[in-house]
């Protein structure tokens, strides 16, 4: 198991290894905007993750060229449908 936690929130949850971070929001009723249902076709749920980055899978080229043509893209930034936890623990934030 894994850790999610939303700084926004303050809520942390346990979960299965290779969970989304959206995935996480969506089954615990987390606010986080996914407009496309986590396709990768779309920015709705840019998240910025605060803590753990490592802990979290590459980013695709596909994520990286939806964040860059929005100028959404800087050293935090990742999409929640994108953004897989592989281990350990991580903290992110997303839009209010």
């Amino acid at each position: 198991m894994a850790k999610i936690t939303f700084k926004n929130t303050g809520e942390s949850f346990e979960v299965p290894i290779g969970t989304s971070v959206l995935e996480c929001a969506i089954d615990h009723s987390i606010p986080l905007p996914h407009d496309c249902g986590g396709n990768c076709a779309c920015t709705t749920c840019q998240i910025w993750v605060e803590e753990g980055a490592k802990n979290l899978n590459p980013m695709s080229e596909d994520e990286r060229g939806l964040l860059e043509a929005n100028d959404k893209l800087d050293e935090k930034s990742r999409l929640g449908c994108q953004s897989r936890i592989q281990n350990g623990e991580v903290v992110v934030r997303f839009p209010e």
